[in-house]
């Protein structure tokens, strides 16, 4: 990074999502309540999958993974923004700034790989089911959960590197509730071309392909379904290929309309309405669509109760 422009600019201004102070503290209750639900639907999800045999297969493996992704990635952004909705001074340092980026960065791409992954699971349970416990062998599956985590990581570094090292020109005030990959670069002052050019490839790997392919696995998942003869069965494959296509036209969509449309066309504070969808929203929205939609989830949080209160039982009964 240029020396320069690192001890030159030690902090950034985040405006957040307004600047009224009765709105500010409508929206820090709000998201409050948003973000309790974000940790306990999550969480859930995360135990019922950890402790219940019949959850134990590849598309709860990485509904797990996908559960734990959405707690960290709503993590490293929330609390942040809950603080700033209380505060006057909404300053943030630069190393501060440059963490948050790589973090929620990361894990938003690691998301975008596991979203694929987890379409390229429903793909081989319907399309290839006789081969399905080999194809998607448990060994397969921590090695592509590795591979979802490490590539995340990886391709953000990068790209955020290459984001603070542009000159702002003493510009630090950032449009936005976090500090977001699109409107630190607006801060940039001189020829930021390249670095448009370079998050304009990721976003293609990252958001275009998956869906490309998520779009080509789901033409021939539904080609299968309808020749499946039991209309139970039916039911049951829609129902959870359907949870997975809401999850992906939410997420990628918001993400596309934010990442992939030229800087000249953005309009100011529209981004970060936009990034409400997959920063907040999304993580808030995947428990309650896979277990609305889920029998096996229903009935593994049913028995999970049933424990609970068994467990309360014998312990009041032991200290009667």
């Amino acid at each position: 990074m240029h020396l320069k422009n690192e001890t030159m600019l030690r902090e950034f201004i985040l405006l957040g999502l307004s600047s009224e102070p009765k709105t500010r503290i409508a929206l820090f209750i709000l998201f409050t309540l948003v973000y309790t639900v974000i940790l306990i639907g999550n969480f859930l999800i995360i135990v019922l999958v950890l402790t219940d045999a019949r959850l134990r297969t590849p598309m709860y493996f990485f509904l797990s993974n996908l559960s734990f992704l959405d707690l960290c990635y709503s993590t490293s952004t929330i609390p942040r923004m809950l603080k700033d909705f209380l505060s006057v001074n909404k300053v943030i340092s630069y190393s501060e700034c440059a963490a948050q980026m790589y973090i929620s960065l990361s894990l938003g791409e690691s998301e975008c790989v596991l979203l694929v992954v987890m379409a390229y699971d429903r793909y081989v349970a319907i399309c290839y089911p006789l081969h399905y416990t080999t194809i998607m062998s448990k060994k397969v599956c921590i090695r592509l959960a590795v591979g979802i985590w490490m590539c995340g990581f990886f391709l953000s570094a990068p790209v955020v590197a290459l984001t603070f090292n542009i000159d702002t020109c003493g510009h630090n005030v950032i449009n936005h509730f976090a500090c977001e990959l699109t409107e630190v670069l607006s801060l940039g002052c001189g020829n930021i071309t390249l670095v448009e050019l370079i998050i304009f490839i990721v976003s293609i790997i990252l958001l275009l392909t998956p869906v490309i392919f998520i779009v080509i696995s789901y033409v021939n998942i539904i080609q299968n379904i309808l020749k499946i003869a039991s209309s139970s069965e039916r039911r049951k494959a829609f129902s959870t290929c359907g949870s997975h296509m809401m999850v992906v036209v939410i997420f990628y969509g918001s993400a596309m309309a934010s990442y992939m449309k030229p800087r000249s066309s953005s309009v100011p504070g529209t981004d970060k309405v936009i990034a409400v969808f997959y920063v907040i929203v999304t993580p808030m929205l995947n428990p309650m669509i896979y277990t609305l939609r889920n029998n096996d989830v229903k009935a593994a949080f049913v028995k999970l109760i049933k424990k609970l209160k068994f467990y309360d039982t014998i312990v009041s009964d032991n200290n009667e």
